[in-house]
């Protein structure tokens, strides 16, 4: 007698768990605690087996009768449902190993600890927006050019080219990590680079070049402003610094101020890097701290204001170079650019000048990154760079250029 679905619905627990029988094999398991489990009963190479549909009401009665008739069909094939049903989730398990989601994860897993965190966040966020939606459930090796092409496409009509151009870097990492895995033979990436939208001419900022330092330097020294925008220039002028390091800068970052050799120490946080960054000071740079010393202004900070950060605004310093008449001819960041050109070609080493600037590797920072290498080397490099621009501001030539 078969079963039906007002019969299913009303079978209550008892002391002891029972079936109720269907049809062709099929019944109703009842626990003690009232849980409804679809079974069925057959035999394979003449030993009894169970075969197991899902609990009620998750799986119909009709849905039941449909999973046991599959199931007799795989036995007048010779194939054990059970068995099948093994291969199939060792199956299952085996694409998802090998889907672009679990290996993008374990390629970031891998690479996460190489990074700081706040980097780490902004490549799985890309990762996790832009190249998994469309990726993430394909197997990594049958994925295609143009499906990875049409992930970034998307970013590309966003107007955002360039970042395009970085996730598709992101998704050749993850490539490159699954072929040293074993998962993939090649990287499709490579196939599309020359489809992707030409980067946008990249505006040049504006610097100073080396006739135009000294009336800039001059007027600076007179600037008829805030003494405290002044003297913050000024520190950039002495250490190139990034704005932003300048204007958080605090008291307790500057160590050995009254020895032969002091230097800023900005950690790690500040500079967004895995290691802190050492600057040199010279004795020109310590003087410029002397004098904000001097305005009393009692803050940890060097730069305080009235801000909502508490610091003075991140245009503070770019409006004084307008003020100045520099508008368009060079601006905060500029002073680092006209910085490493004016010591590359004095001929210091170029190892020493990327290292005084804070730059690593377009693509990530690199763990090894040491803030103090060359600190002997950038210290007399950066004696040489403040005596240049004491020469500059006075009319005079320095005369030493770097071997």
């Amino acid at each position: 007698m078969s079963l039906n679905d007002s019969t299913v619905r009303a079978a209550q627990p008892k002391e002891r768990a029972y079936k109720i029988s269907d049809t062709k094999g099929l019944y109703l398991m009842v626990s003690t605690t009232g849980a409804k489990s679809w079974r069925m009963k057959y035999r394979f190479q003449r030993k009894e087996r169970v075969l197991t549909f899902g609990l009620y009401p998750d799986v119909t009665l009709g849905e039941a009768r449909r999973r046991r008739d599959a199931a007799r069909e795989q036995l007048a094939e010779g194939i054990d449902p059970n068995a099948a049903r093994e291969e199939s989730r060792r199956q299952a398990a085996r694409a998802a190993e090998r889907s672009f989601d679990s290996i993008a994860r374990a390629w970031f897993a891998n690479k996460e600890d190489s990074v700081v965190s706040t980097y780490a966040s902004r490549i799985w966020t890309r990762v996790e927006a832009d190249l998994l939606p469309e990726l993430g459930e394909y197997d990594i090796s049958e994925i295609e050019p143009p499906e990875i092409l049409k992930a970034i496409r998307k970013i590309e009509e966003r107007g955002a080219v360039e970042m395009g151009r970085r996730v598709l870097n992101y998704a050749s990492q993850i490539y490159r990590f699954a072929i040293a895995s074993g998962y993939a033979q090649r990287d499709p990436t490579l196939d599309i680079r020359g489809a992707l939208k030409p980067k946008g001419r990249k505006k040049r900022r504006a610097w100073l070049r080396e006739a135009e330092l000294g009336d800039f330097l001059r007027l600076l020294e007179n600037y008829q402003g805030d003494d405290l925008t002044r003297l913050a220039l000024q520190l950039t002028m002495q250490t190139f610094v990034r704005t932003s390091e300048t204007r958080f800068a605090t008291w307790d970052e500057f160590e050995k101020l009254t020895t032969a050799a002091p230097v800023w120490r900005l950690s790690a946080e500040r500079m967004k890097m895995r290691e802190p960054h050492i600057v040199p000071l010279t004795k020109q740079a310590v003087r410029v701290l002397d004098q904000i010393k001097e305005l009393g202004l009692k803050s940890d900070f060097l730069f305080p204001s009235k801000t909502t950060t508490g610091v003075i605004s991140e245009n503070t310093m770019l409006y004084a170079i307008y003020r100045m008449g520099y508008r368009s001819r060079t601006t905060v960041h500029g002073i680092r650019t006209t910085a490493s050109t004016v010591l590359n070609e004095a001929g210091f080493n170029r190892d020493w000048i990327e290292r005084q600037l804070a730059h690593v590797d377009a693509d990530e920072v690199r763990a090894a990154y040491n803030a103090a290498e060359y600190l002997t080397q950038r210290r007399g490099m950066m004696e040489w760079w403040s005596d240049y621009l004491d020469g500059q501001r006075k009319g005079n030539i320095v005369p030493f250029k770097a071997a």
